[in-house]
């Protein structure tokens, strides 16, 4: 059934039908679905009517209840041609558009829209054929092209167009298929005259072929780049609509859940808390096999594992922590004292920032296991880092996470793995930091180690502040001249000296022996060390300023004990010195002996070394020449300027030394210090070497029960050094008791333990003149001056000035 609108006569008011999601042509035919009463009721009385009604489109689709300014004025008018109820209630009729008309005005609203119209004939079509027929061809043709494309249109319309000639009806025809906007689609049905509708219609096509053809192009783009990764996404998606229709839970929905959960409850900042949500949205909006999204859920755990508010308590029951440090470490004293006003003042005062301490001194003086002891005795988690080697700057301070692969510094990671903001952490190897292209490390230690700075570090990885304040930092170096100087700035620094021979007798009896008898399957009753044998083992098989070498030599003596129990059946071995030697051979280190009897230019010096101390003969020899000095024994460069010192006193002090005025022109002296493979410098050997020259030059002997160190100046000043405890001891050893030390190192006799200053002598001296007194052996003065081999006597030089 078809109407002609010219014909059929239309009444001054109908009722109306608001549309909501269409936009109705005229001649168009297509289903309705009525719901609203209102609806329904201008439906009812159409068909009690006339049965024409008039179609307005809603601006609003999701208006339920549309107003007069809510409806578009221009719309169509249409014949019902049926109508049947719905078993919900709902209205379905059909209907065929007849003409557009306008709404002049509402003449009712309630219980349905009436309004009063005006038919909209259509315009004469006045213009050149030729151009008609070139807009219809081209319409026609991009409808094809775009059907071509895969849009779904109606099979037939393509036959119908062929059968229409007016421009004005084809645009209207067009556009109906289309599937447009209703705002588009609205232009279309309000533009009057037939050839601007038929070129709206033909821009329109030309855009939706554009669209289509792009999307035909990336489809077939997608298609060619489709990987296994986007085959399983699709996949996925399937089996994640499947899921959610059988009522199961999605995992992506519940793991945004536990992060959000874990993010506001873990005790982040206010500013980190929202940047950690910031990110949390991100990951919200991503697929779950995006790239990019297990980049941001590797960020979200470490965010959310990180002890942001977490600590331990501190133990503050000072007797039991200096008991466990006593336990752990023999000596120690400085390092062990600061620990224990850093408790007790944080017994005091709760919220006192952490420490950061460096312990320089040798290898296995236990600087990184006194670490690990002060957390013991503290009560805190323990974590150590090695930073030897370490070139780059991203080590310490975290990549940034563009990089594949990125991760936090050590600093944040070792915080996640003590799971505690207040640590106790060991920076072992501070000093062997190094540098490249990659940037400096030990520059961002400056803002770890920097208590004014370090409330606020600011990981790479994580970009935003973390809270180090509370973390007690223990670093460790052999050499403290190799830290940077704006590092040692920052650091408060304990100097650990070696271990004397009697520390580490001591100690290996408290510790090591029990240690390595129970490492080796052995027990008490099979193996004893003696007392001598320990003193043997040590100052003949070691020759080091820590532990772990008489550890070993410890361990070797046990597992040739096990050997000997094995296999010859052994019940008990006592480790003497006979003992020692039987099972790790001749003596690896000899001492030299001390000085029988006093001897002219031969003098006992004391030295320092990472061993500990060490005497040192000092060799001076006279013969004929012309005033030369010769240095041999692998001396430093401060050692020979001691030498040279020396040299220029004795020739500038000849007189009141009781010098022969022509002994410098007439002898070459040849200063020597034995032990020539091992180097030796400092300036401690100066009165040595001194007073070396003056028994040569002099012919007087230098007792053989005295040791001396102690720098000189050209003034004869006698200035202060420093290991007087490991020098005393060497002294001690070698059993000599009368030490000459300068005047200054009096302060420095508190270091020394009691049970073995109380057998020292020390005599403290502050110039030359002093230690001249001091040294000779008045009672085997020689009266010949030595290197002269005439027969006849020297004069008796005058006696100097400090006898």
């Amino acid at each position: 059934m078809s109407f002609d609108d010219n014909v059929l006569e239309v009444p001054e008011s109908l009722p109306m039908l608001p549309v909501r999601d269409i936009v109705v042509f005229p001649y168009m035919i297509l289903p309705l679905y009525v719901g609203r009463e209102s609806s329904i009721k201008a439906v009812e009385e159409s068909l009690s009517k006339n049965r024409l009604i008039f179609l307005a489109s809603q601006k609003e689709v999701t208006d339920d209840n549309p107003t007069e300014n809510s409806i578009y004025t221009v719309g169509t008018i249409a014949m019902i041609m049926r109508m049947r109820k719905l078993s919900d209630g709902r209205v379905k009729i059909l209907i065929q558009g007849v003409s557009k008309g306008r709404i002049l005005s509402f003449k009712q609203s309630d219980p349905n829209f009436e309004v009063q119209i005006e038919k909209i004939p259509d315009n004469e079509t006045l213009g050149s054929p030729i151009e008609y027929e070139a807009m219809i061809r081209n319409a026609k043709e991009q409808l094809e092209k775009i059907i071509a494309l895969g849009r779904a249109l109606s099979p037939d319309i393509l036959l119908i167009l062929d059968d229409i000639t007016d421009p004005g009806r084809l645009a209207d025809l067009i556009a109906s298929n289309l599937g447009l906007k209703v705002s588009d689609a609205q232009m279309v049905l309000e533009t009057p005259h037939p050839k601007d509708r038929l070129k709206l219609v033909n821009e329109i096509l030309a855009n939706e072929l554009e669209v289509l053809q792009m999307q035909t192009r990336i489809r077939n783009t997608a298609k060619d780049e489709m990987t296994k990764s986007q085959r399983e996404y699709f996949l996925r998606e399937q089996m994640r609509a499947i899921k959610s229709e059988l009522g199961e839970a999605d995992s992506k929905t519940e793991e945004v859940d536990d992060i959000r959960e874990k993010i506001m409850n873990v005790g982040m900042t206010e500013e980190v808390q929202k940047e950690t949500l910031k990110q949390l949205s991100r990951l919200e909006k991503m697929h779950p096999d995006a790239s990019e999204a297990s980049m941001v859920r590797t960020y979200l755990d470490w965010m959310t594992d990180l002890p942001w508010n977490k600590s331990t308590n501190d133990r503050l029951d000072l007797d039991e922590a200096q008991k466990i440090l006593d336990e752990d470490h023999y000596d120690l004293t400085k390092a062990k004292d600061r620990i224990m006003e850093f408790l007790a003042v944080r017994k005091l005062k709760n919220d006192m920032k952490g420490p950061i301490l460096c312990f320089v001194g040798p290898p296995g003086v236990g600087k990184t296991s006194l670490g690990k002891s002060i957390a013991r005795a503290m009560g805190r988690e323990y974590l150590r880092i090695s930073l030897g080697g370490i070139k780059d700057e991203a080590e310490m301070r975290g990549h940034r996470r563009t990089y594949v692969g990125a991760m936090p510094g050590k600093i944040i990671q070792a915080l996640k793995q003590v799971k505690s903001n207040n640590p106790v952490l060991v920076l072992d190897e501070i000093d062997k930091l190094g540098s490249d292209f990659r940037g400096d490390p030990s520059a961002a230690m400056l803002e770890i180690l920097d208590p004014e700075q370090n409330s606020t570090f600011r990981d790479n990885y994580l970009n935003v502040d973390f809270d180090l304040s509370n973390v007690l930092f223990v670093a460790t170096a052999n050499v403290y001249d190799n830290i940077p100087p704006a590092l040692r700035d920052r650091m408060e620094t304990i100097h650990i000296s070696g271990y004397t021979e009697n520390d580490k007798a001591l100690i290996a009896r408290a510790h090591l022996v029990d240690r390595q008898i129970e490492n080796n399957g052995l027990t008490k009753d099979q193996v004893t060390f003696t007392d001598e044998g320990l003193a043997f083992l040590i100052s003949h098989y070691t020759r080091e300023s820590g532990l772990r070498n008489l550890e070993r030599e410890i361990g070797s003596v046990c597992r040739k004990v096990a050997k000997k129990v094995i296999l010859e059946k052994a019940k008990h071995l006592t480790i003497d010195e006979d003992q020692v030697v039987e099972l790790l051979g001749p003596p690896r280190f000899l001492r030299d002996e001390a000085l029988k009897e006093s001897q002219v230019g031969i003098v006992t010096g004391l030295a320092w070394t990472q061993a500990g101390g060490e005497t040192l003969f000092v060799e001076a020899l006279g013969m004929k020449g012309k005033g030369r000095l010769t240095l041999t024994g692998q001396l430093g460069d401060v050692m020979k300027e001691s030498a040279q010192a020396a040299w220029s006193y004795a020739k500038s002090h000849y007189k009141a030394l009781g010098i022969a005025n022509e002994w410098f022109e007439k002898h070459d002296v040849h200063i020597h210090l034995p032990s020539g493979a091992i180097p030796k410098d400092g300036p401690s050997a100066g009165i040595t070497m001194t007073t070396a020259l003056i028994s040569l030059m002099t012919n007087r002997p230098v007792r053989h029960d005295i040791a001396m160190t102690g720098e000189v100046t050209l003034a004869g000043r006698v200035l202060p050094i420093g290991g007087v405890k490991e020098k005393a001891l060497a002294a001690l050893t070698q059993g000599i008791t009368n030490i000459i030390l300068p005047l200054g190192n009096k302060k420095d006799i508190s270091d020394i333990p009691e049970e073995f200053k109380s057998k020292l002598n020390f005599l403290f001296v502050d110039n030359l003149d002093e230690v001249v007194a001091l040294a000779f052996d008045k009672k085997r003065s020689k009266k010949k001056v030595t290197g002269s081999k005439s027969g006849k006597k020297p004069k008796t030089p005058a006696a100097a000035s400090a006898a």
